[in-house]
């Protein structure tokens, strides 16, 4: 027969604590400046398309060319997928792709856009918010406090940040600050989306994700740029046209294909913390071309932006 157990002997054992996370490599420190290359410079290409094109004609070109260059893909996993994943898809294109290119499009005709960088920020209250009120999941007081920061912060930009100097919007606009609630609205998209591919898609490779979803919007977009818009007829006859096509098509190309693949390996190779500091990176290369360009920003436009940078380091980190 076995001598009994001693309880405090038990108790006195230490147990391990749980392993640190991975330091991030070189190649994940790569990655991530990279990517933030990438999608900080998203904002000044839109800048430059708008030079020639209208709004409705950047975002329904944007849609199109992303969705063309990822048609094999698409067309690839399509037969794969169980059809009642369509309808998630479906929502996900619509307020997570479709409707951010037209709203930022629409807000960088008048709003500089370093400040559309940092204002895309925004991304993580609402990813916060919709996964709370929709999909369970948690609120602390800190990201409680996260949330609230972020909308002070946009309420700074918006109320006190007034119009920025002349000549810092594309097309000669005057640039005004309330034209941000456009990225408000497309961060709110991209909160839904976010969270609809973590509940519902999770299970499909990314890749496919995004081919599948700009399949279901690509039609539509490219019919309504040939069919009602005047793209093709200022691509024949406006000069520069062609440029700033060329800038619509690498914006959807780096932003959608090449942005997706490096990021998936980006959260393979570290953490997900560590990847979503691109959060903190994409203002800073924003605000930087748009410096470069002649963009303009008085105090109270640094404070919004120290503001909203701040709610989402709260956010990120709060457990």
């Amino acid at each position: 027969m076995s001598a009994p157990i001693n309880s405090s002997s038990v108790s006195a054992v230490p147990l391990a604590a749980p392993a640190p996370p991975p330091a991030p490599t070189t190649t994940a420190w790569v990655l991530l400046l990279v990517l933030a290359g990438i999608w900080g410079t998203s904002f000044i290409l839109m800048k430059k398309g708008l030079v020639v094109f209208s709004a409705l004609e950047l975002g329904a070109t944007r849609v199109s060319v992303a969705a063309l260059l990822l048609l094999p893909f698409a067309l690839r996993h399509v037969g794969r997928v169980n059809r009642e994943k369509f309808k998630w898809l479906l929502l996900s294109g619509v307020v997570g792709t479709l409707l951010p290119a037209f709203l930022f499009a629409y807000a960088e005709t008048r709003l500089a856009s370093g400040l559309a960088g940092v204002l895309n920020a925004l991304t993580a209250v609402f990813t916060l918010v919709i996964g709370a009120a929709f999909f369970g999941q948690k609120l602390t007081g800190l990201r409680v406090l996260g949330i609230a920061l972020g909308l002070v912060g946009t309420l700074v930009l918006m109320l006190l940040g007034g119009s920025a100097a002349a000549g810092t919007a594309p097309a000669g606009g005057a640039g005004n600050a309330w034209y941000g609630l456009f990225i408000v609205a497309a961060t709110l998209g991209y909160g839904v989306s976010v969270n609809v591919i973590k509940r519902h898609l999770s299970d499909i490779p990314a890749l496919a994700v995004t081919g599948l979803l700009l399949l279901f919007i690509g039609g539509p977009a490219l019919a309504f740029l040939l069919l009602g818009t005047d793209f093709l007829g200022k691509l024949a006859t406006v000069p520069g046209a062609w440029p700033a096509f060329g800038y619509i098509a690498l914006l959807a190309t780096m932003s959608t294909a090449v942005a997706m693949v490096l990021f998936n390996r980006l959260i393979q190779t570290s953490t997900a913390l560590f990847a979503a500091s691109n959060t903190y990176l994409i203002p800073v290369v924003a605000l930087g071309w748009g410096l470069l360009d002649g963009e303009q920003f008085n105090l109270w436009h640094l404070l919004g932006m120290v503001i909203i940078l701040v709610s989402v380091a709260i956010i990120h980190r709060a457990k």
